[in-house]
């Protein structure tokens, strides 16, 4: 008999605790080791006063089982929370979401009528990007957002998509980016995935730019095994490649960290239809199978993704997908098909097997302190400061009043506006905002003059934020400005 083992689970808002009670009951009939401590999540309890939409006995059950298992959660409008689902992937370091999207026998789409399979599984990191929620307004008319990319963080997700295709069987992984606009944030993203694919020779690699890679998978989705990227850029393709197979309700969603996983449903909470029992919880079940092999429970997922398999392909539905001239079943009477199709094999899906046949899981053990991710020491040098400022004047009017405050060991390169060389270059076509940008580069000067060299600045500039500017290794590490 198999080792019982504990997980948290949220049934969360609108359709989740009907459709998490629904899983659950496929889990008991199939007699899943399992024992469940559930505990509170969700917008009630930011409701209830909980900032972060949880209680402290919720935290620390899930620190303690290292699994937590969650329907979808809805957070409150206009109270300047963060979501739920971001806060807690990123404070339990859940850096790799892996989602899997494969035609479905029963979901009818324009490629399951053509007769393309789609079996495409992407990774997205889960912390970083534009999700860090860095944001300034420097004016009423310009809005800065930073963009947090860093090569540990970038390995962690990468070096996972390179396991995980490894123990499953993936021929090929691609690398989606936009390096030949961001060169520095995706170039080092890139840079990164390059160099891990050195320790996995036979796995065949690719890179592609995310704009061609939407295109491609349109066109040709079959074309596609791994795809790996950076969060914002994987939050979108995700949701581009659930298109493809019927939408987010067949789109099972998991967020792997070293210590602790979360699995869940990555559709909304659907409060139209919440309570009503027509909810389909196919989602929720694709990613509780996740969980279970994720435990080592491979042969109770293999079960019961059978008997979901069976049950699809009997052409049992809820109303929401499916043939329109066979009637739905409610959420209910379609675990209850699943139940009864326990111990059978589908007979037209292909179930894809793990080279792995034994996956150990291991409690957490909680660290003494937060961990600290520590890249190689590198020559460093401060070569300038760029100055980001709010002006209604042209550039020829800004620069005189910059250079008059210059001292003989700095030089004003460029004003830039919206990233475009405005001076002492510039087209008389450009349009420009009120927000600029003064790059300053200074030769043997230290932080303590450029910040001497702000307050000087001040008396001429409205200024709103700086970013001082560094070379590594002998090479420029900022943009250049364009034009």
């Amino acid at each position: 008999m198999s080792e019982m083992r504990q997980i948290s689970v949220a049934k969360g808002d609108g359709i989740g605790p009907e459709i998490m009670d629904a899983v659950l009951s496929v889990f008991e009939a199939a007699k899943v080791p399992i024992t469940y401590d559930f505990i509170g999540m969700g917008k009630s309890y930011y409701d209830e006063g909980y900032e972060t939409g949880m209680t402290p006995e919720a935290m620390e059950s899930i620190e303690n089982t290292g699994i937590l298992f969650k329907g979808p959660m809805e957070t409150p409008k206009g109270k300047g929370v963060k979501s739920i689902n971001v806060t807690a992937r990123k404070v339990w370091s859940t850096y790799a979401n892996r989602r899997h999207f494969r035609t479905i026998e029963g979901v009818d789409t324009l490629y399951s009528r053509a007769g393309i399979p789609v079996d495409i599984t992407v990774v997205r990191e889960n912390i970083e990007d534009t999700y860090g929620g860095i944001e300034h307004m420097l004016s009423n008319d310009v809005a800065l957002s930073r963009r947090f990319i860093t090569r540990q963080g970038s390995e962690q997700v990468i070096r996972f998509a390179f396991e995980m295709a490894r123990k499953e069987g993936f021929k090929k992984i691609t690398c989606g980016h936009k390096a030949n606009i961001m060169k520095l944030t995706d170039g080092l993203f890139l840079d990164v995935f390059y160099d891990v694919a050195k320790g996995y020779p036979e796995i065949q690699v690719e890179d592609v730019i995310v704009d061609a890679l939407c295109m491609k998978l349109v066109q040709k989705p079959q074309d596609f095994e791994v795809i790996v990227l950076t969060n914002l850029q994987g939050d979108i393709v995700s949701d581009l490649c659930a298109g493809l197979v019927g939408g987010l309700g067949f789109a099972p969603s998991t967020n792997v960290g070293d210590n602790i996983s979360i699995f869940e449903a990555v559709h909304g909470t659907a409060p139209d239809i919440a309570g009503k029992g027509i909810a389909n919880p196919t989602s929720l079940l694709l990613s509780g199978i996740m969980m279970l092999r994720h435990l080592g429970l491979l042969k109770e997922a293999a079960q019961i993704e059978a008997a979901l398999m069976v049950t699809l392909e009997c052409g049992v539905h809820t109303g929401d997908f499916g043939q329109k001239d066979s009637p739905s079943v409610n959420t209910r009477e379609f675990v209850a098909n699943v139940i009864t199709n326990l111990g059978k094999a589908p007979q037209r899906t292909a179930m894809r097997k793990s080279v792995a046949d034994h996956v150990e899981f291991r409690k957490p053990i909680r660290p003494a302190h937060q961990k600290v991710l520590i890249g190689d020491v590198h020559d460093v040098e401060l070569e300038g400061m760029d100055i980001f400022f709010v002006d209604d004047k042209r550039a020829d009017e800004i620069a005189p009043g910059i250079l008059k405050h210059l001292p003989e060991t700095m030089t004003l390169k460029t004003l830039t506006n919206r990233g475009t060389v405005v001076w002492p270059d510039g087209s008389v076509y450009t349009e420009c905002t009120t927000g600029y940008g003064a790059r300053i580069i200074g030769k043997g000067v230290t932080k303590t003059d450029f910040w001497n060299l702000l307050g000087q600045l001040s008396e001429v500039l409205n200024i709103a934020s700086t970013e001082f500017l560094y070379s590594i290794d002998g090479k420029s590490a900022y943009s250049k400005g364009q034009g």
